[in-house]
Protein backbone atom coordinates (compact mmCIF):
# COMPACT_ATOMS: atom_id res chain seq x y z
CA UNK A 1 0.00 0.00 0.00
CA UNK A 2 1.24 3.07 -0.87
CA UNK A 3 1.89 6.06 1.30
CA UNK A 4 0.67 8.85 -0.48
CA UNK A 5 -2.56 10.11 1.27
CA UNK A 6 -4.27 11.78 -1.56
CA UNK A 7 -4.25 11.04 -5.04
CA UNK A 8 -2.99 14.30 -7.00
CA UNK A 9 -6.01 15.61 -8.66
CA UNK A 10 -6.18 15.14 -12.64
CA UNK A 11 -7.31 18.58 -14.33
CA UNK A 12 -8.95 16.81 -16.89
CA UNK A 13 -11.53 15.00 -14.20
CA UNK A 14 -15.00 14.51 -15.89
CA UNK A 15 -18.05 13.15 -14.72
CA UNK A 16 -21.08 12.54 -16.61
CA UNK A 17 -23.93 15.18 -16.52
CA UNK A 18 -26.27 11.96 -15.82
CA UNK A 19 -28.05 12.24 -11.80
CA UNK A 20 -25.53 9.71 -10.65
CA UNK A 21 -22.42 11.26 -12.33
CA UNK A 22 -23.50 15.21 -10.67
CA UNK A 23 -24.09 13.22 -7.12
CA UNK A 24 -20.37 11.80 -7.41
CA UNK A 25 -18.87 15.38 -8.13
CA UNK A 26 -20.56 16.72 -4.94
CA UNK A 27 -19.69 13.89 -2.95
CA UNK A 28 -15.87 14.46 -4.46
CA UNK A 29 -15.93 17.87 -3.44
CA UNK A 30 -17.45 16.58 0.01
CA UNK A 31 -14.55 14.35 0.66
CA UNK A 32 -11.77 16.90 -0.07
CA UNK A 33 -13.20 18.99 2.62
CA UNK A 34 -12.49 16.21 5.67
CA UNK A 35 -8.52 14.97 5.22
CA UNK A 36 -8.84 13.70 8.40
CA UNK A 37 -10.61 10.75 7.30
CA UNK A 38 -7.78 9.56 5.72
CA UNK A 39 -5.16 10.12 8.19
CA UNK A 40 -7.53 7.37 10.48
CA UNK A 41 -8.23 4.96 7.78
CA UNK A 42 -4.22 5.02 6.78
CA UNK A 43 -2.71 3.58 9.73
CA UNK A 44 -5.25 0.31 8.59
CA UNK A 45 -3.89 0.29 5.17
CA UNK A 46 -0.25 1.42 5.16
CA UNK A 47 1.71 -1.47 6.87
CA UNK A 48 4.70 0.01 9.19
CA UNK A 49 7.40 -2.12 6.87
CA UNK A 50 6.18 -0.13 4.15
CA UNK A 51 6.38 3.46 5.25
CA UNK A 52 10.18 3.84 4.30
CA UNK A 53 10.44 1.54 0.97
CA UNK A 54 7.80 2.93 -1.46
CA UNK A 55 5.62 -0.07 -1.74
CA UNK A 56 3.27 0.20 -4.58
CA UNK A 57 -0.56 -0.04 -4.56
CA UNK A 58 -3.56 2.54 -4.29
CA UNK A 59 -3.60 5.56 -2.76
CA UNK A 60 -5.25 5.20 1.03
CA UNK A 61 -7.58 7.96 -0.63
CA UNK A 62 -8.65 5.83 -3.70
CA UNK A 63 -9.35 3.02 -1.07
CA UNK A 64 -11.52 5.03 0.69
CA UNK A 65 -13.69 6.16 -2.70
CA UNK A 66 -13.22 2.48 -3.87
CA UNK A 67 -15.43 1.46 -0.25
CA UNK A 68 -18.10 4.30 -0.68
CA UNK A 69 -19.05 4.01 -4.62
CA UNK A 70 -19.08 -0.26 -4.06
CA UNK A 71 -21.67 0.68 -1.14
CA UNK A 72 -23.79 2.90 -3.47
CA UNK A 73 -23.45 0.63 -6.48
CA UNK A 74 -24.47 -2.71 -4.41
CA UNK A 75 -22.11 -4.35 -6.73
CA UNK A 76 -19.56 -7.15 -6.82
CA UNK A 77 -15.83 -7.15 -6.35
CA UNK A 78 -15.57 -8.28 -9.82
CA UNK A 79 -18.50 -5.84 -10.89
CA UNK A 80 -16.64 -3.22 -9.37
CA UNK A 81 -13.10 -4.07 -11.09
CA UNK A 82 -15.63 -3.76 -14.26
CA UNK A 83 -16.91 -0.41 -13.48
CA UNK A 84 -13.70 1.27 -12.65
CA UNK A 85 -11.85 0.11 -15.39
CA UNK A 86 -14.95 1.19 -18.06
CA UNK A 87 -16.59 4.38 -16.33
CA UNK A 88 -14.64 7.55 -17.22
CA UNK A 89 -16.86 9.33 -13.94
CA UNK A 90 -15.98 6.11 -11.53
CA UNK A 91 -12.44 6.45 -12.04
CA UNK A 92 -12.51 10.64 -11.98
CA UNK A 93 -14.43 9.87 -8.50
CA UNK A 94 -11.82 7.33 -7.23
CA UNK A 95 -9.20 9.35 -8.26
CA UNK A 96 -7.52 6.38 -10.39
CA UNK A 97 -4.05 7.07 -12.05
CA UNK A 98 -3.98 7.00 -16.01
CA UNK A 99 -3.06 2.96 -16.97
CA UNK A 100 -4.15 1.76 -13.22
CA UNK A 101 -6.79 -0.92 -13.18
CA UNK A 102 -7.92 -2.81 -10.27
CA UNK A 103 -8.44 -6.63 -9.93
CA UNK A 104 -11.21 -8.31 -7.84
CA UNK A 105 -8.26 -9.46 -5.27
CA UNK A 106 -7.01 -6.23 -5.38
CA UNK A 107 -9.64 -4.25 -4.37
CA UNK A 108 -11.33 -6.94 -1.82
CA UNK A 109 -7.49 -7.54 -0.18
CA UNK A 110 -7.09 -3.40 0.51
CA UNK A 111 -11.02 -2.53 1.02
CA UNK A 112 -11.13 -4.99 3.96
CA UNK A 113 -8.09 -4.32 5.72
CA UNK A 114 -10.21 -1.25 6.64
CA UNK A 115 -11.05 -1.98 10.80
CA UNK A 116 -14.79 -1.25 11.74
CA UNK A 117 -13.73 0.47 14.51
CA UNK A 118 -11.67 2.77 11.91
CA UNK A 119 -15.34 3.48 10.57
CA UNK A 120 -17.01 3.66 13.44
CA UNK A 121 -14.58 6.56 14.52
CA UNK A 122 -14.81 7.92 10.78
CA UNK A 123 -18.65 7.96 11.21
CA UNK A 124 -18.49 9.38 14.50
CA UNK A 125 -15.39 12.17 12.67
CA UNK A 126 -18.39 13.49 10.23
CA UNK A 127 -21.18 13.35 12.95
CA UNK A 128 -19.24 15.73 14.55
CA UNK A 129 -18.18 18.27 11.82
CA UNK A 130 -21.68 17.86 10.52
CA UNK A 131 -23.42 19.48 13.86
CA UNK A 132 -20.42 21.75 14.35
CA UNK A 133 -21.57 23.25 10.84
CA UNK A 134 -24.96 23.79 11.25
CA UNK A 135 -26.18 20.73 9.20
CA UNK A 136 -27.11 18.53 11.07
CA UNK A 137 -29.17 19.14 14.47
CA UNK A 138 -29.92 17.83 17.98
CA UNK A 139 -33.06 19.76 18.17
CA UNK A 140 -34.70 16.28 17.68
CA UNK A 141 -33.99 13.14 17.36
CA UNK A 142 -35.61 10.48 16.72
CA UNK A 143 -34.84 6.35 17.86
CA UNK A 144 -35.47 3.13 16.20
CA UNK A 145 -33.79 -0.06 15.78
CA UNK A 146 -33.79 -3.06 13.29
CA UNK A 147 -31.84 -5.97 12.20
CA UNK A 148 -28.83 -6.58 9.90
CA UNK A 149 -29.24 -10.17 8.76
CA UNK A 150 -26.10 -12.23 7.86
CA UNK A 151 -25.24 -13.50 5.23
CA UNK A 152 -26.35 -16.96 5.67
CA UNK A 153 -29.22 -19.69 4.63
CA UNK A 154 -31.87 -20.57 7.20
CA UNK A 155 -30.48 -22.81 9.52
CA UNK A 156 -31.33 -25.96 10.57
CA UNK A 157 -29.82 -28.65 12.95
CA UNK A 158 -29.27 -31.35 10.17
CA UNK A 159 -27.54 -28.80 7.68
CA UNK A 160 -25.35 -27.82 10.49
CA UNK A 161 -23.98 -31.21 10.96
CA UNK A 162 -23.51 -31.17 7.48
CA UNK A 163 -21.38 -28.68 6.80
CA UNK A 164 -19.37 -29.56 9.92
CA UNK A 165 -18.52 -32.91 8.54
CA UNK A 166 -18.06 -31.45 5.17
CA UNK A 167 -15.54 -28.89 6.11
CA UNK A 168 -13.41 -30.85 8.76
CA UNK A 169 -13.16 -33.86 5.73
CA UNK A 170 -11.93 -31.53 3.28
CA UNK A 171 -9.29 -30.05 5.97
CA UNK A 172 -8.42 -33.88 6.62
CA UNK A 173 -8.13 -34.37 2.75
CA UNK A 174 -5.97 -31.59 2.43
CA UNK A 175 -3.66 -32.05 6.06
CA UNK A 176 -0.38 -33.10 3.12
CA UNK A 177 -0.52 -30.14 1.91
CA UNK A 178 -0.28 -27.99 5.04
CA UNK A 179 1.42 -30.66 7.55
CA UNK A 180 3.58 -32.81 5.33
CA UNK A 181 2.07 -35.89 7.08
CA UNK A 182 -1.35 -37.24 4.82
CA UNK A 183 -3.73 -38.61 6.86
CA UNK A 184 -5.89 -41.59 6.01
CA UNK A 185 -9.60 -41.38 6.87
CA UNK A 186 -13.03 -42.76 6.06
CA UNK A 187 -14.83 -40.13 3.84
CA UNK A 188 -18.18 -39.59 4.93
CA UNK A 189 -19.16 -36.71 3.43
CA UNK A 190 -21.26 -38.17 0.41
CA UNK A 191 -23.34 -39.91 3.22
CA UNK A 192 -23.20 -37.09 5.49
CA UNK A 193 -24.74 -34.75 2.61
CA UNK A 194 -27.15 -37.57 1.54
CA UNK A 195 -28.60 -38.19 4.95
CA UNK A 196 -29.02 -34.25 5.28
CA UNK A 197 -31.26 -33.81 2.42
CA UNK A 198 -33.26 -36.89 3.33
CA UNK A 199 -34.11 -35.36 6.95
CA UNK A 200 -34.83 -31.72 4.66
CA UNK A 201 -37.49 -33.17 3.44
CA UNK A 202 -38.48 -35.70 5.79
CA UNK A 203 -41.66 -35.60 8.10
CA UNK A 204 -41.52 -35.84 11.77
CA UNK A 205 -41.20 -39.27 12.57
CA UNK A 206 -38.94 -39.95 9.72
CA UNK A 207 -36.76 -37.44 11.24
CA UNK A 208 -36.80 -38.93 14.43
CA UNK A 209 -35.27 -41.88 12.94
CA UNK A 210 -32.70 -40.24 10.44
CA UNK A 211 -30.86 -38.14 13.00
CA UNK A 212 -29.67 -40.61 15.06
CA UNK A 213 -27.75 -42.05 11.92
CA UNK A 214 -26.27 -38.75 11.04
CA UNK A 215 -25.43 -37.93 14.45
CA UNK A 216 -23.61 -41.89 14.61
CA UNK A 217 -21.95 -40.72 11.11
CA UNK A 218 -21.05 -37.28 12.90
CA UNK A 219 -19.13 -39.24 15.73
CA UNK A 220 -17.06 -41.06 13.70
CA UNK A 221 -15.87 -37.67 11.96
CA UNK A 222 -14.85 -36.22 15.28
CA UNK A 223 -12.71 -39.64 15.89
CA UNK A 224 -11.65 -39.14 12.88
CA UNK A 225 -10.39 -35.84 13.81
CA UNK A 226 -9.28 -36.25 17.15
CA UNK A 227 -7.28 -39.00 15.70
CA UNK A 228 -5.50 -36.17 12.76
CA UNK A 229 -4.66 -33.95 15.39
CA UNK A 230 -3.05 -36.52 18.10
CA UNK A 231 -0.49 -37.63 14.92
CA UNK A 232 0.32 -34.53 13.53
CA UNK A 233 0.84 -33.11 17.20
CA UNK A 234 3.41 -36.02 17.31
CA UNK A 235 5.28 -36.65 13.77
CA UNK A 236 5.29 -32.63 12.23
CA UNK A 237 7.00 -29.51 12.77
CA UNK A 238 5.83 -27.03 14.22
CA UNK A 239 5.50 -24.65 10.89
CA UNK A 240 3.67 -21.91 10.29
CA UNK A 241 1.37 -23.91 7.81
CA UNK A 242 0.70 -26.60 10.12
CA UNK A 243 -0.21 -24.45 13.02
CA UNK A 244 -2.78 -22.71 10.48
CA UNK A 245 -4.11 -25.91 9.92
CA UNK A 246 -4.59 -27.05 13.62
CA UNK A 247 -6.07 -23.56 14.66
CA UNK A 248 -8.89 -24.36 11.59
CA UNK A 249 -9.23 -27.99 12.67
CA UNK A 250 -9.71 -27.33 16.15
CA UNK A 251 -12.52 -23.94 15.44
CA UNK A 252 -14.73 -26.32 13.30
CA UNK A 253 -14.68 -29.50 15.55
CA UNK A 254 -15.50 -26.88 19.03
CA UNK A 255 -18.53 -25.80 16.46
CA UNK A 256 -19.49 -29.27 15.51
CA UNK A 257 -19.18 -29.82 19.39
CA UNK A 258 -21.65 -27.48 20.41
CA UNK A 259 -23.80 -28.09 16.84
CA UNK A 260 -23.70 -31.72 18.15
CA UNK A 261 -24.71 -31.24 21.92
CA UNK A 262 -27.69 -28.87 21.15
CA UNK A 263 -28.95 -31.22 18.10
CA UNK A 264 -29.10 -33.97 20.86
CA UNK A 265 -31.02 -31.27 23.24
CA UNK A 266 -33.58 -30.36 21.06
CA UNK A 267 -34.27 -33.59 18.48
CA UNK A 268 -33.30 -36.46 20.76
CA UNK A 269 -34.04 -35.02 24.49
CA UNK A 270 -36.87 -32.76 23.22
CA UNK A 271 -35.31 -30.48 25.29
CA UNK A 272 -35.97 -25.95 24.96
CA UNK A 273 -32.70 -24.55 23.67
CA UNK A 274 -32.43 -20.83 24.54
CA UNK A 275 -31.67 -18.64 21.46
CA UNK A 276 -28.39 -17.61 23.00
CA UNK A 277 -27.43 -20.87 23.06
CA UNK A 278 -27.72 -21.65 19.98
CA UNK A 279 -25.43 -21.86 16.77
CA UNK A 280 -27.26 -21.05 13.30
CA UNK A 281 -24.06 -20.98 11.44
CA UNK A 282 -20.74 -22.49 11.34
CA UNK A 283 -19.35 -20.01 9.07
CA UNK A 284 -20.84 -17.06 10.69
CA UNK A 285 -21.15 -17.95 14.49
CA UNK A 286 -21.11 -14.41 15.94
CA UNK A 287 -24.87 -14.78 14.20
CA UNK A 288 -27.83 -13.72 17.24
CA UNK A 289 -30.88 -15.28 16.84
CA UNK A 290 -33.75 -12.25 16.96
CA UNK A 291 -37.11 -12.72 17.96
CA UNK A 292 -39.66 -10.23 16.98
CA UNK A 293 -43.14 -10.89 17.89
CA UNK A 294 -44.02 -14.88 17.50
CA UNK A 295 -43.54 -15.53 13.63
CA UNK A 296 -40.80 -13.39 12.75
CA UNK A 297 -37.33 -14.27 13.35
CA UNK A 298 -34.17 -13.14 11.70
CA UNK A 299 -30.24 -14.27 12.10
CA UNK A 300 -27.83 -11.83 12.28
CA UNK A 301 -27.34 -8.72 14.82
CA UNK A 302 -29.85 -6.43 16.47
CA UNK A 303 -28.59 -2.34 15.72
CA UNK A 304 -30.22 0.73 17.56
CA UNK A 305 -29.82 3.77 15.72
CA UNK A 306 -30.78 7.55 15.73
CA UNK A 307 -31.39 9.90 13.00
CA UNK A 308 -32.29 13.88 13.20
CA UNK A 309 -34.81 16.06 11.07
CA UNK A 310 -32.87 15.71 8.43
CA UNK A 311 -32.10 12.19 8.38
CA UNK A 312 -28.74 11.83 9.03
CA UNK A 313 -27.57 8.97 11.38
CA UNK A 314 -26.04 10.55 14.22
CA UNK A 315 -26.08 7.18 16.52
CA UNK A 316 -25.67 3.39 15.86
CA UNK A 317 -24.90 0.52 17.58
CA UNK A 318 -24.50 -3.23 16.80
CA UNK A 319 -25.72 -4.98 20.04
CA UNK A 320 -24.48 -8.61 21.65
CA UNK A 321 -27.88 -10.83 21.91
CA UNK A 322 -31.27 -9.80 21.75
CA UNK A 323 -31.60 -7.06 24.61
CA UNK A 324 -34.51 -5.35 24.97
CA UNK A 325 -35.11 -1.45 23.55
CA UNK A 326 -36.13 -0.01 27.20
CA UNK A 327 -32.85 -1.20 28.04
CA UNK A 328 -30.75 0.77 25.57
CA UNK A 329 -32.38 4.46 25.76
CA UNK A 330 -30.63 5.77 28.25
CA UNK A 331 -26.86 4.24 27.19
CA UNK A 332 -28.02 5.60 23.20
CA UNK A 333 -28.87 9.15 25.15
CA UNK A 334 -25.35 9.34 27.32
CA UNK A 335 -23.42 8.17 23.89
CA UNK A 336 -24.65 11.40 22.05
CA UNK A 337 -23.88 13.55 25.07
CA UNK A 338 -19.82 12.02 25.30
CA UNK A 339 -19.96 12.17 21.06
CA UNK A 340 -21.58 15.81 20.88
CA UNK A 341 -21.54 17.00 24.58
CA UNK A 342 -24.52 17.95 23.94
CA UNK A 343 -27.63 16.85 24.62
CA UNK A 344 -30.47 17.05 22.19
CA UNK A 345 -33.86 18.78 22.87
CA UNK A 346 -36.17 16.35 22.00
CA UNK A 347 -36.05 12.90 21.50
CA UNK A 348 -38.58 10.70 20.12
CA UNK A 349 -38.85 6.70 19.91
CA UNK A 350 -41.11 3.85 18.70
CA UNK A 351 -42.58 2.04 21.71
CA UNK A 352 -40.34 -0.68 22.50
CA UNK A 353 -38.11 2.35 24.26
CA UNK A 354 -41.00 2.93 26.09
CA UNK A 355 -40.84 3.14 30.62
CA UNK A 356 -41.69 5.41 33.22
CA UNK A 357 -37.71 4.90 34.52
CA UNK A 358 -36.24 6.38 30.68
CA UNK A 359 -38.62 9.45 30.75
CA UNK A 360 -37.43 10.26 34.53
CA UNK A 361 -33.86 9.58 33.50
CA UNK A 362 -33.94 11.36 30.06
CA UNK A 363 -35.84 15.03 31.50
CA UNK A 364 -33.24 14.49 34.27
CA UNK A 365 -30.10 14.85 32.01
CA UNK A 366 -31.70 17.89 30.74
CA UNK A 367 -34.08 16.43 27.71
CA UNK A 368 -36.81 18.46 27.68
CA UNK A 369 -39.06 16.06 25.63
CA UNK A 370 -39.27 12.18 25.73
CA UNK A 371 -41.86 11.00 23.13
CA UNK A 372 -42.46 7.37 22.73
CA UNK A 373 -45.03 6.67 19.45
CA UNK A 374 -46.99 4.53 21.98
CA UNK A 375 -48.32 5.93 25.75
CA UNK A 376 -47.83 2.73 26.72
CA UNK A 377 -49.76 4.14 30.13
CA UNK A 378 -47.25 7.27 30.23
CA UNK A 379 -49.19 10.55 30.45
CA UNK A 380 -47.99 13.84 28.03
CA UNK A 381 -47.52 15.11 31.11
CA UNK A 382 -44.99 13.14 32.50
CA UNK A 383 -43.26 12.93 28.84
CA UNK A 384 -43.16 16.54 29.21
CA UNK A 385 -45.52 17.62 26.39
CA UNK A 386 -48.97 18.66 25.26
CA UNK A 387 -50.99 16.50 22.56
CA UNK A 388 -50.53 18.91 20.03
CA UNK A 389 -47.16 18.50 20.24
CA UNK A 390 -47.03 14.72 21.29
CA UNK A 391 -48.73 14.03 17.64
CA UNK A 392 -46.35 16.46 15.97
CA UNK A 393 -43.22 14.09 17.46
CA UNK A 394 -44.81 11.00 16.76
CA UNK A 395 -44.88 11.91 13.42
CA UNK A 396 -41.48 13.01 13.71
CA UNK A 397 -40.58 9.86 14.83
CA UNK A 398 -42.18 7.49 11.75
CA UNK A 399 -39.64 9.38 9.72
CA UNK A 400 -36.68 7.16 10.92
CA UNK A 401 -38.88 4.03 9.10
CA UNK A 402 -37.77 5.68 5.85
CA UNK A 403 -34.39 6.42 6.92
CA UNK A 404 -34.00 2.61 7.97
CA UNK A 405 -35.31 1.34 5.22
CA UNK A 406 -33.18 3.94 2.78
CA UNK A 407 -29.68 2.27 4.48
CA UNK A 408 -31.62 -1.05 3.74
CA UNK A 409 -32.78 -0.79 0.29
CA UNK A 410 -30.01 1.93 -1.22
CA UNK A 411 -27.01 0.78 0.77
CA UNK A 412 -27.44 -2.64 1.37
CA UNK A 413 -27.61 -2.93 5.12
CA UNK A 414 -30.20 -5.22 4.94
CA UNK A 415 -28.05 -7.90 4.70
CA UNK A 416 -24.28 -7.77 6.05
CA UNK A 417 -22.00 -9.67 3.14
CA UNK A 418 -18.87 -9.52 4.43
CA UNK A 419 -17.50 -12.85 6.08
CA UNK A 420 -16.93 -13.15 10.15
CA UNK A 421 -17.86 -10.55 12.64
CA UNK A 422 -15.12 -7.75 12.35
CA UNK A 423 -16.41 -7.86 8.32
CA UNK A 424 -19.90 -7.63 9.66
CA UNK A 425 -19.47 -4.84 11.30
CA UNK A 426 -17.36 -3.18 8.71
CA UNK A 427 -19.59 -3.67 6.15
CA UNK A 428 -22.77 -1.77 8.23
CA UNK A 429 -20.31 1.10 9.46
CA UNK A 430 -19.33 1.43 5.74
CA UNK A 431 -23.09 1.62 4.82
CA UNK A 432 -23.57 4.08 7.65
CA UNK A 433 -20.96 5.95 6.24
CA UNK A 434 -21.69 5.98 2.58
CA UNK A 435 -25.55 7.02 3.61
CA UNK A 436 -24.71 10.21 5.12
CA UNK A 437 -22.07 11.17 2.84
CA UNK A 438 -24.90 11.10 -0.03
CA UNK A 439 -27.07 12.57 1.97
CA UNK A 440 -25.03 15.27 2.35
CA UNK A 441 -24.53 15.11 -1.66
CA UNK A 442 -27.78 15.71 -1.68
CA UNK A 443 -28.48 18.12 0.34
CA UNK A 444 -26.12 20.58 -0.90
CA UNK A 445 -27.10 20.02 -4.83
CA UNK A 446 -30.17 20.96 -3.98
Amino acid sequence: MRETRVAQINIFETYSQHAFGIQLKQLSKILDRYPEILALIENDLIEPACKKVGATGLAVETVFRCLLLKQQLRCSYEQLAFHLSDSTSYRAFTRLPDFVYPSRSGLQSVIRKIKPETLETVHQLLAVKLLEDGTMSLEKIRIDSTVVKSHITPPSDSQLLNDSVRVLSRLLAKSGHFTGLKIRFTDKRKASKSLAFQIFNAKNAQKERLYPELLKLVRVVQRQIERGLSMVKAQCSASEKMLKWQAKVEHYRDLLLKVVNQTERRVINKEKVHSSEKIVSIFEEHTDIIVKGYRDIQYGHKINLASDVRGFITYLAIEEGNPADSEQFMPIIRDHEALFNALPHSVACDGGYASMENVTQGRALGIKRVVFHKRVGISNQAMGVKEKTFKVLRNFRAGIEGNISELKRAFGAGRAEWKGEEGFKAFVWSSVITYNLVRLARLESG
